[in-house]
């Protein structure tokens, strides 16, 4: 169930998302809140579950572990008892950073990272012995965009495109425009038009 959150805790959220180094002074400047009443926030954020924990992101491959896969994996058997057995295993190798349960033809969606291609095959294994049926590993090659903060703040409304004016004056020609159909070229002038200007008033019949 979703905690009521206003622009105050939004903002903290989103900065803390960008930075959770920063000091409670930062922060309450930021707010325009005391720093007292902004750690009140920040703690009330923490026990409501809105901010599960604050940990710091670490590079994978600069951490020794080249090897970035997502495993797509399907179990034989549904029942609750071979779900429980699979899933504990998924818990229990460390090398498996995230997990997720989804629909599709898939059963689990897992994030895997490894220092070798050995240590990949163990993983693999175990999962297999454990009711992963079929286990489709998929190597990531380069990260489009990494992990990125939650859209909290609404974003800036973009202002609407000028309308055309429709008002033309006395006399004034009005040119039909149409593409040619499939092969791309430059419009083609189908016709123009005269289009009368704007009515003045009634003309009064002389007495």
């Amino acid at each position: 169930m979703a905690v009521s959150l206003d622009e105050i805790d939004l903002t903290l959220l989103t900065e803390l998302q960008a930075d959770a180094d920063r000091t409670n002074v930062e922060l309450a400047r930021l707010v325009g809140l005391s720093p007292a009443a902004t750690l009140y926030r920040v703690r009330r954020l923490k026990e409501t579950g809105v901010i599960r924990v604050i940990s710091a992101q670490v590079d994978p491959e600069a951490a020794g572990f080249p090897l970035q896969l997502y495993v797509a994996a399907t179990v034989g058997r549904h029942d609750l008892r071979s779900t429980r057995v699979f899933e504990d295993q998924i818990r229990a190798l460390p090398q498996i950073i995230a997990a997720d349960n989804v629909t599709g033809e898939m059963d689990y969606l897992l994030t895997v990272v490894a220092r070798d291609v050995t240590e990949l095959q163990d993983v693999l294994a175990a999962l297999a012995t454990r009711g992963g049926q079929r286990l489709i590993s998929y190597l990531k090659l380069a990260e489009i965009k990494p992990p990125s903060r939650l859209p909290l703040l609404p974003a800036t409304e973009s202002a609407p495109a000028p309308r055309a004016s429709t008002a033309r004056g006395p006399g004034r020609s009005s040119r039909r425009v149409t593409t040619s159909g499939g092969s791309g070229g430059p419009p083609t002038q189908t016709g123009t038009s005269m289009e009368p200007g704007p009515r003045e008033g009634r003309s009064r019949r002389p007495r």
